[in-house]
């Protein structure tokens, strides 16, 4: 295995242990913050959370994606000065339309238990954003180990005041609010301290007026063009919770939003931390003019890891929910199983979205955005006006499967991979899939496990199928010695 690929491997696994720990906090403490706070709760703070979510993709104007491309790090110091200069500005601008317009963004989300808490929503914006640009200037500086660290803590920190909070009796979508923004306000401390303790040198040196200037104007598309399509993609993510909040209730919106939550769980744990590291690695590959290397292996690993237990979740995502959650969250489940595929695609083509940055094809990655987001759209609101919200979640993982297909084949185009390539390494995994699909499916309705046994047989075959993968991949049969530092 050459030197470089094992950097990027090793760099993934730091990220991703960080993200497991940080995840498995979640999972093992959500059964408890499940019981303790009612769907109504969970829907009111995923609601705050798409409001933020919304406003805090575009916090840096995208100027904090350029901080990994240029080769000086005087000026990439100065790009991390610009996105914060732009955080800044854009959550004190937040801060005014809240105070001017806050009956009138209640009155169209028709949740009024989020107005008390709508003064929160310009400090979350502030953070979100502040911690795009410090985390972009890490991966630059190749600290990987340290955002696990930081995202261990931010879990202990969020989970522990959900579940501390929630036996002292406050059981509100507030809690579930506060814990989290707590959770980013410690997170981001740490890693702003962190970083000007290592580098505040130069940034003392390097940091100028004319400089931010000068980087303003020459990486002004981040700002002109993928600000519109990172706003069109976050809108879009957040697009079943805002028109759900609008068309149906509050509970709804909770189990979409649990449900949501579980099944891009394998995103949240491998996918983002791949996504990081790669597009670091593309940066620097793409200067040495292959990036090709980098884009197959990915590709293959993103397949090979996620495919298998994603689509498992289409057979017991129900049982899932029923046993981890209880019956009350059953619903949640059904609306796993339907999103799942949709989930598989998108776990492998977000990460791979990167190259249009890469290559700067910031025009290419606008109309991704606005083509994912009219198919949302579309999708969603067919199933509301006919007052079904699983013809809406339906149509929504179907265009979700296509879009993010279509999304991930073409940014392989970009690095010279055929579609036979991607086809093939596709099929291969799929057909380790059907037959564990199948023997799953003869239990659940022909012999009526119980969702407990189906579960664990469930379990059993994930960790048999990626312990498979595991043995037979060179790739991965290395991944543990990659931690160590390559001489």
């Amino acid at each position: 295995m050459s030197k470089h690929s094992t950097t990027f491997a090793g760099n993934v696994l730091k990220l991703t242990s960080g993200s497991v720990v940080a995840q498995g906090i979640g999972v093992l403490l959500a059964p408890i913050v499940a019981r303790l706070f009612a769907p109504e709760a969970f829907g009111v703070a995923a609601l705050f959370t798409s409001i933020t979510s919304i406003v805090g993709i575009v916090a840096c104007l995208r100027y904090e994606l350029s901080i990994m491309l240029p080769e000086s790090d005087d000026e990439a110091a100065n790009l991390l000065g610009v996105s914060l200069l732009c955080v800044m500005i854009v959550a004190g601008i937040t801060a005014l339309v809240i105070v001017c317009f806050d009956d009138a963004i209640i009155s169209l989300f028709n949740v009024y238990e989020l107005k008390k808490y709508l003064w929160l929503v310009p400090p979350a914006v502030l953070l979100a954003g502040t911690s795009l640009a410090l985390n972009n200037w890490n991966s630059r500086t190749k600290q990987f180990g340290r955002l696990s660290i930081i995202q261990v803590i931010s879990a202990c920190i969020n989970q522990g005041t959900k579940v501390a909070v929630g036996f002292a009796g406050y059981v509100s979508g507030g809690v579930l609010i506060l814990a989290g923004i707590l959770g980013g306000l410690v997170s981001t401390l740490i890693l702003g301290c962190q970083i000007w303790k290592n580098d505040n040198q130069l940034f003392k040196s390097s940091i100028r007026r004319q400089k931010i200037g000068y980087g303003i104007k020459r990486y002004r598309n981040f700002s002109l063009i993928d600000t519109w399509g990172g706003l069109l993609n976050i809108i879009s993510w957040q697009l079943p919770v805002l028109l759900f909040s609008f068309y149906f209730s509050p509970a709804i919106v909770g189990f979409y939003a649990l449900g949501a939550a579980v099944v891009m769980m394998p995103l949240k744990i491998i996918g983002s931390a791949v996504a990081q590291v790669f597009y670091q690695k593309a940066s620097e590959e793409k200067n040495r003019g292959d990036v090709y290397k980098v884009v197959i292996n990915t590709y293959k690993r993103l397949v090979a890891s996620g495919l298998f237990p994603l689509l498992m979740l289409c057979i017991i995502g129900q049982d899932l929910f029923v046993v981890v959650f209880g019956h009350n969250w059953s619903e949640a489940g059904i609306y796993t199983q339907i999103l799942a595929p949709w989930a598989f695609f998108t776990f492998v083509g977000s990460p791979l979205s990167t190259l249009f940055l890469v290559f700067e094809r910031q025009h290419f990655a606008l109309l991704m955005h606005s083509a994912i987001f009219i198919t949302r759209f579309i999708s969603l609101y067919i199933g509301c006006i006919l007052g079904n919200v699983y013809i809406a979640l339906g149509l929504f993982s179907l265009t979700g499967v296509l879009v993010y297909g279509g999304l991930a084949y073409w940014n392989m185009r970009l690095a010279g991979v055929s579609f036979y390539v991607c086809a093939t390494v596709f099929l291969r995994y799929f057909c380790y899939f059907c037959p564990a699909a199948l023997s799953l499916l003869f239990m659940k309705y022909y012999l009526g496990l119980s969702s407990e046994i189906l579960l664990i047989v469930s379990i059993f075959m994930i960790c048999f199928y990626e312990l498979i993968v595991f043995c037979k991949d060179d790739y991965f049969k290395k991944v543990q010695l990659l931690s160590s530092p390559v001489k």
